[in-house]
């Protein structure tokens, strides 16, 4: 199962409320929809930055759960998202290809 890393931001060109009442509203369900992923696994941890307008996710699944998961924010919040490579995967791959180098260039 992968692991995903995202970066949020308020898209403030999109039609967000003016009245608090019905923007808290809207609040209240991207909150409920985030604690429901988080509840299911998919969202391991969710922070916002100091600059209020934007934040971090870090989550796992396959790239569809991602597709879908983000899909349910749009147009409100959008996502730069990255694919997490943990240091043992890296150094496996690393390995292997200077070793394959290396062999090569015995030949």
């Amino acid at each position: 199962m992968a692991r995903f890393f995202a970066i949020w931001r308020i898209d403030p060109s999109a039609p967000w409320p003016t009245d608090p009442s019905k923007l808290l509203e809207m609040e209240e369900m991207m909150w409920a929809s985030i604690d429901g992923l988080m509840k299911k696994g998919e969202i391991e941890e969710f922070g916002a930055f100091p600059d209020g307008y934007s934040g971090y996710i870090i989550s796992k699944g396959e790239t569809v759960d991602v597709y879908r998961n983000v899909s349910m924010f749009h147009p409100y919040i959008c996502f730069d998202i990255h694919e997490i490579i943990s240091l043992e995967k890296q150094k496996e791959v690393l390995r292997a290809i200077r070793k394959a180098q290396i062999a090569a260039m015995k030949k």
